[in-house]
């Protein structure tokens, strides 16, 4: 069998085969890991699939010296405090965040109108808007973070991702004038 750090140099090389080695090797060990920390194996599951495709994109920067699984625990550790944290923001203003389906109105008419009107939105989100613009407009309006928090995950500048954003807007408002 390969020694792990001649995986961990093929898969700087981008072998593929060598990946899907440590993968493998290592998933499940990973998965109760973060399953010990988070306490759902849903979140779990995530988590230890956005570790793996981080490993994955910046490949390039391995160092084959260093323990393979002490990388794993370091990405998903990260990931896990990211996890924690928007949590943390979701439950303290829980009541100030509208959910997708819910509304808050006490009419029978306002109820069915804003699930209409949230519909169409959801539609324009998915229909209208384009790949890089829809992604970056529910990571802030539905995932809830922060401009500079996607402007990190995607790689992008934090400006890039304020101009997506006031695009994706002007974008809806146009097609929602004739219901507002």
């Amino acid at each position: 069998m390969n020694n792990e750090s001649t995986l961990i140099k093929k898969v700087k090389n981008s072998d593929e085969d060598a990946f899907k080695i440590l993968f493998n090797e290592f998933h499940d060990s990973l998965f109760r890991f973060i399953a010990y920390k988070v306490q759902d194996g849903e979140i779990a599951q995530d988590i230890t699939q956005e570790t793996f495709f981080r490993i994955w994109k910046n490949r390039k920067n391995l160092k084959a010296k260093k323990s393979f699984f002490s990388l794993l625990a370091r990405i998903s550790t990260n990931l896990c405090y990211d996890y924690f944290r928007h949590k943390a923001v979701r439950t303290k203003h829980k009541d100030q965040i509208p959910e997708f389906g819910k509304s808050h109105f006490d009419n029978p008419e306002e109820i069915t109108q804003a699930i209409a009107i949230e519909e169409i939105i959801k539609n324009l989100v998915h229909e209208k808007l384009p790949e890089k613009c829809k992604i970056i407009f529910i990571m802030n309006r539905i995932d809830g973070l922060s401009n500079q928090e996607i402007a990190n995950k995607l790689n992008l500048s934090h400006r890039t991702v304020e101009n997506q954003i006031y695009r994706a807007l002007k974008i809806l408002r146009s097609h929602l004038e004739k219901y507002l």
